[in-house]
Formats: C-alpha cells, sequence, structure tokens
C-alpha cells in the first residue's frame, strides 16, 4: 500500500514545488536610474543593459554579411510561385481576385547576399550619395528585404511608408524626407504616378516587378523620373561593382513613418545602433531559434516589429517565407477553391501576429467548432477544459499521456490551419486579450510571446518570456532596455499605489530613438535625456508591475475621457472588453463630457450574425439590411452586455447606444493602421452623423 501512496504523493508535491518556484521567479528587478524620478525595474538575467549580441557586431549591415558568411548555403527567402489569377463573381455582383500559388521557391543567404552587393553597387551607380535618402513603399516580399539590406551597404537612409497610406500621407513623407528614389512595386507604382506632380524630390523610381502601369511610363517620358526595375539595377551593379560605404552605429537607418491614429504620419529616425539592441535582445530571449525554424513573414516590413524579427531570424540562419494576410491559410479570401493557403505549404514554426489576426483564428475555430456541434464540441470544450486546469496548476488537469491524446483527437486539426508546426507565436503592436492568448497557446501548443513596445523604442520595452504561463501582461523588460512608471496624479496612477506601483510608461535605453524627423517641437516633448545620459521615452500608456518585475497595461492617458458628472471612462479598455463579443469585428467607443453616457459603432461579424438570423429564421437581401434590423441590434446589444459583465465592467462603461456597421474597416479604408488599430478621430469623422444621432435619440 505504502508504494502506491508514494506514487501518487511524490509527483504532486514534485508538482507543487515546480509551480512554486514559476510563480516567485524574479523576471525583473529595481534598478537605479536618473531622470524624473519613478519607479524603474531591468531584465533580472542583465545587470547592464545590452546593446549587441554578437561579438563585433555594430550595425545591421555587419550583422547580416556575418549571416550570409556563416550560413551561405542555407535558405533565406522564400516567394510562392503564382499559377493563376481569377476573378470569381459573388450573388451579389461584387468581384473577388483568386490566387492559385505554387511551392515556394528559394534563394540561399550565399545567392541573397550576392544580389544585395549587386543592388548597392547599382545604386551608387545610378548616382545615389550615402546622406541621400531612399524609400521603400512596397507590400512585404523578398525584394523589399533585399532592397533593405542593399541600402545599408551603401549606408543610405531608408524611409519606409506603409503600401496602404493615402495619397496626402504619402506625399507629406516623401517631401518630407526630400528622398531622390522610390523602391516600389507595380501597384504602389501606379499610387505614385497620380500624385507625380505633388513630388518634390524624387528622380528614380526603382520597381520590384518588371511590368510597369502605363502611366508611370507616360511620367517618365515626361523627364520627371527615370523608371527602371530592381534587376536592372542588380545587372548595373554587377557588370560596375562598387566597394561598400558600411555605416556606423550611430548612423541613421530607417525613418519609420507611421500610419499614425491621429493627424500626419511622423517620421521616426532610427539608427543602426538603436534596431540592433533590439534585434540582439529578442535574440537573447528567443535562444532556441536555429537554423533548421522557418519564419513565415506577412506583417508590413514598414513596421517596426516585422524589420525587427526578420533581421532576428536571418541573424540566426533561420528561412523566410513570404505571404500575405489575404493568402494566409487555406480559407483566407485570395485563395482559390481547393487550393492551398501559404502557412499549409510553407510549414513555419515561428510567427509573429497581430492581435486582430490572432482573435480572427480564435473566432474562426470556435465557430467551426460550434457549427459542428454535437460529440465534436463536447470533445473540444473537455479538452480545452482539462488544459486550463493544467495550466492553472492543477494536478487533476491533462498532462502527459493524456496532453498526447487530446493534441492527436482534438488541437492536431487546429495546428494543421498554420502549417501544424509552430512552435513559438510573437504577439505584438497591441495588446492581446487573454482569453485569445489563452486559446491561442492551448490549441496551437505553443508559448504565445506578448511584447510590448513603440516606434519609438524599436518595438522594445518588455517580452514575455517561454516559461511565464500569465495572460493580459506583457512581460519583462527586454535586455536593452529600463521600464520605469511615473506619477500621473490626474489619473489617479501614482507609483505609490497599492497593492502594485501604477502611472505613465517611461522606457529608456540604447533602443530609444533620436526622435521624430523635422519636428524637433514634438521631440522635446516626449524625448528627454538625463542628467546620466540616458534617453527616455514617455509612452502615453499606463502600466502597473507585478511582483515578479512583470509589466501590465492597464490605461492610456489619451483614451481617458472625463463624462458629464465627472467621472472617467478608459475608451481602450472597454473596447477591449468588448471586442470578445462573437458578433464584433471591430468597435469604437465613444464618449464625451457633455453627456453623461457612452455610445458604440459596432462593425458586425458578418459569419456569426448571419448564422444566428438563419437560425432565428430572420429574413433579409443583404448583410447590410440584416444589421439595420431591429432585432438584430437587440440581439447585438445583449451580446455586449454579456461581454461587459464578464469583464466587470462599471455600469456607465457599457453603451447605451449602438451603430451597427456592416462594411469592415480596412488599412485600405483609412480608419485602421497597418497594424489594424483603430484610427479614433478618422473614424469619427467618417461617421460624424451616426455618432450624432446616437447623442440625439
Amino acid at each position: 500500500m505504502i508504494p502506491y501512496i508514494v506514487a501518487i504523493l511524490v509527483p504532486l508535491i514534485i508538482t507543487l514545488l515546480y509551480q512554486k518556484s514559476k510563480n516567485a521567479k524574479k523576471r525583473g528587478v529595481p534598478v537605479d536610474v536618473g531622470g524624473e524620478p519613478g519607479y524603474a525595474i531591468r531584465n533580472a538575467q542583465f545587470p547592464t543593459l545590452l546593446e549587441t549580441a554578437w561579438e563585433g557586431v555594430s550595425t545591421l549591415a555587419q550583422l547580416f554579411e556575418m549571416a550570409c558568411k556563416k550560413h551561405g548555403h542555407k535558405c533565406l527567402l522564400g516567394t510562392r510561385t503564382l499559377i493563376s489569377k481569377d476573378t470569381e463573381v459573388s450573388a451579389n455582383g461584387r468581384s473577388f481576385e483568386k490566387l492559385h500559388l505554387g511551392e515556394y521557391e528559394w534563394l540561399t543567404y550565399g545567392q541573397v547576399f550576392e544580389k544585395v552587393c549587386n543592388f548597392a553597387s547599382g545604386l551608387a551607380n545610378l548616382g545615389l550619395r550615402s546622406e541621400e535618402r531612399v524609400a521603400i513603399f512596397a507590400d512585404t516580399r523578398a525584394e523589399w528585404f533585399i532592397s533593405l539590406q542593399g541600402c545599408f551597404r551603401r549606408n543610405v537612409s531608408v524611409v519606409t511608408i506603409y503600401a496602404s497610406l493615402g495619397e496626402e500621407a504619402l506625399c507629406y513623407s516623401l517631401n518630407e524626407t526630400e528622398v531622390t528614389a522610390v523602391i516600389c512595386g507595380a501597384k504602389e507604382l501606379k499610387k505614385l504616378a497620380e500624385v507625380s506632380g505633388q513630388l518634390e524630390t524624387v528622380k528614380y523610381i526603382i520597381c520590384m516587378d518588371d511590368e510597369t502601369p502605363s502611366s508611370a511610363s507616360s511620367v517618365a517620358q515626361s523627364g520627371r523620373w527615370r523608371v527602371v526595375s530592381v534587376a536592372d539595377v542588380e545587372k548595373l551593379g554587377r557588370e560596375n561593382p562598387v566597394d561598400a560605404a558600411l555605416p556606423l552605429s550611430e548612423d541613421v537607418a530607417v525613418i519609420m513613418y507611421t500610419s499614425g491614429s491621429t493627424g500626419l504620419p511622423k517620421g521616426v529616425m532610427m539608427t543602426h545602433g538603436n534596431v540592433l539592441a533590439v534585434v540582439s535582445s529578442v535574440r537573447t530571449i528567443v535562444t532556441g531559434l536555429e537554423d533548421k525554424d522557418v519564419y513565415l513573414a506577412y506583417l508590413p516590413l514598414a513596421h517596426i516589429l516585422e524589420i525587427a524579427a526578420e533581421n532576428v531570424v536571418a541573424g540566426a540562419g533561420s528561412a523566410i517565407g513570404y505571404g500575405t494576410p489575404m493568402t494566409l491559410t487555406d480559407t483566407s479570401n485570395k485563395i482559390k477553391r481547393g487550393t492551398k493557403g501559404d502557412a499549409t505549404v510553407l510549414r513555419p514554426t515561428v510567427m509573429a501576429a497581430v492581435p486582430a489576426i490572432l482573435d480572427r483564428v480564435r473566432d474562426g475555430v470556435q465557430k467551426k467548432v460550434d457549427a459542428k456541434g454535437g460529440l465534436t464540441k463536447k470533445l473540444f470544450d473537455f479538452a480545452y477544459a482539462r488544459r486550463i486546469s493544467a495550466i492553472n496548476g492543477s494536478w487533476f488537469g491533462a498532462r502527459g499521456i493524456e496532453l498526447l491524446l487530446w493534441n492527436f483527437l482534438v488541437f492536431r486539426k487546429v495546428r494543421a490551419v498554420l502549417g501544424g508546426r509552430i512552435r513559438f507565436l510573437l504577439s505584438g503592436g497591441a495588446p492581446l486579450s487573454g482569453d485569445t492568448q489563452r486559446f491561442i497557446n492551448i490549441c496551437l501548443g505553443a508559448p504565445i510571446c506578448q511584447g510590448y513596445g513603440l516606434t519609438e523604442t524599436c518595438a522594445g520595452g518588455t517580452f514575455s518570456e517561454f516559461d511565464d504561463p500569465s495572460v493580459g501582461r506583457v512581460g519583462n523588460p527586454v535586455p536593452c532596455s529600463y521600464i520605469k512608471l511615473i506619477d500621473w496624479p490626474e489619473g489617479g496612477y501614482l507609483i505609490s499605489n497599492s497593492p502594485m506601483p501604477r502611472g505613465e510608461i517611461v522606457i529608456g535605453g540604447p533602443n530609444v530613438t533620436l526622435g521624430y524627423f523635422k519636428n524637433e517641437a514634438k521631440t522635446k516633448e516626449v524625448y528627454k535625456v538625463d542628467e546620466r545620459g540616458m534617453r527616455w521615452f514617455y509612452t502615453g500608456d499606463i502600466g502597473q508591475f507585478h511582483a515578479d518585475g512583470c509589466l501590465e497595461i492597464i490605461d492610456r492617458k489619451k483614451d481617458i475621457v472625463k463624462l458629464q458628472h465627472g467621472e472617467y471612462i478608459s475608451l481602450g479598455k472597454v473596447e477591449a472588453a468588448l471586442v470578445v463579443s462573437p458578433y464584433v469585428e471591430n468597435i469604437m467607443l465613444d464618449a464625451d463630457p457633455f453627456h453623461s453616457y457612452c455610445v458604440a459603432l459596432v462593425v458586425a461579424a458578418q459569419p456569426a450574425l448571419e448564422e444566428w438570423a438563419s437560425k432565428k429564421g430572420i429574413a433579409f437581401t443583404d448583410f447590410a439590411e440584416l444589421c439595420e434590423k431591429e432585432e438584430t441590434i437587440k440581439e447585438l446589444q445583449a451580446s455586449l452586455l454579456k461581454a461587459a459583465k464578464a469583464a466587470r465592467l462599471e455600469k456607465l462603461e457599457i453603451p447605451t447606444k449602438i451603430k451597427l456597421l456592416s462594411d469592415p474597416w480596412t488599412p485600405e479604408t483609412g480608419l485602421v493602421t497597418a497594424a489594424l488599430k483603430l484610427k479614433r478621430e478618422a473614424v469619427r469623422k467618417a461617421f460624424f452623423e451616426e455618432l450624432s444621432k446616437l447623442y440625439e435619440s
């Protein structure tokens, strides 16, 4: 009998001790810093700030050259072949482009390095000098990465511009930086041709595609531009090689124009040292990254998150396969029915994602499970509950053989959506809800490391560690950053708050950028240098530190609105709570000091709402009509109330009235950024009449 008791108690005691040790682990520790008084934390494993993880490497150009020489024969960049392009017409007469894509074709590190060197020499032969600036205006693709590295080898600063940027912001960005050359795709070249008369300094257009639109040819014939292809520039460089003019750590690598949520975009000046500090930090945290890993690249390279990620992957000798958000999975909008999406073909092991995409994956899986119902749904719910118990530390949760069983029976099919091999996911760009983080973590069987950073800090700030099972937090400081909280008395956030210090988040370290291009006033407003020479960026976000040194984002200064009777409401916090409703694709809460309540614009989730209407026997001719029906609005309000109660929102935080919208908000509409963040002022302007009616009625 005694052996049986020992067999039960010993594993139980070991598990409890392990769980306790994990919970007690210090991930961030206090650090003495200068500047404005506050409460500062550093990474517990790094007593001093990290600037580079590679000996003798101080720039991105050096890192890339080192990786290419070390991994010359290994695959680096992969692109899918286009088999066919078709147009499908839906029942309502709308046309949709559908692609049939083939396998990935690869370039090795050695081949890519040769292309980069040729491209750099070609730029020099065109007459571009180091002090000039070149813009890259294109979707994420292999040529983007090659062009970036080519510019770095000539110490030419790269101006990055989102492919979805509107005409006004596009012209503003190119004119302010006085770029002499723009590297783009054929689609973007067409947009450039339309505004050619407004561009003051552009001399060269370097097109990533061989075919150019006729509108661009006419501009070239007028003598305003010279249009050449990337292949032409590479050929010119191959026939007339020029020695590299490598940059220094303090040289500006990138001027990144944010598709900001307010006003015209600002150009953030990033040095090679700034970006390398973040790349080095992620490399030390993601220690298991190796040359067998495959990274699926589909986020905008005009965003620092993707630039940093691809440089981390290249620095480790791993492979990068390119895709797009519209061809990511077998059921993505642009994938022809019966053919395979990017993830299925590539079978990546590593991915980065923004919360909006992970929310869609969660919703898609949940809807499929609910639609099947019966035994399938019962099995999924039971397996999910068992894994939740294990993650929460319960001895009776699913582990070992039982875990393998559930993975095979239930979660294997979910993992196949992203290729079946994902072992690490990075989420950044916006807060990820705890429900989505846990759901994706369980279904994919891989950790989601949530990070926090800004363009102004090269995406560096905090990063959750592999063995941290918590949700709703953004991790401890990365090795290159100090995170400091300072008092914000107006909002009631103080470092003396109990049980956790709270305040505005300020980030310091070698990853903090130089400031905004030609905008000294704004730079001085949010960048400060302390008496010790440390550079700090004031984020405007509100956070609190947990006992283990991990940060949680709890508010944002700009999102705080005072209602008519003096109560404060945090728009972003409420939106994050309500967007989990299965009927909601996007939502914007609105409030002002002249009313005692808030209202909301809600973009409806079409599949879920149409499925509900079908079950209820509600007739409608199109989705727009369904969104106008009184019973639909009542159903959605009930769903929002349920989500609000689950998040323990106050009554005044729940929108009293809503306007249901049928058309999605995309970067092309100008209502969300390329990272799918809400452009609050743009939405208010676009739906001014609808909001006014909500307050009037």
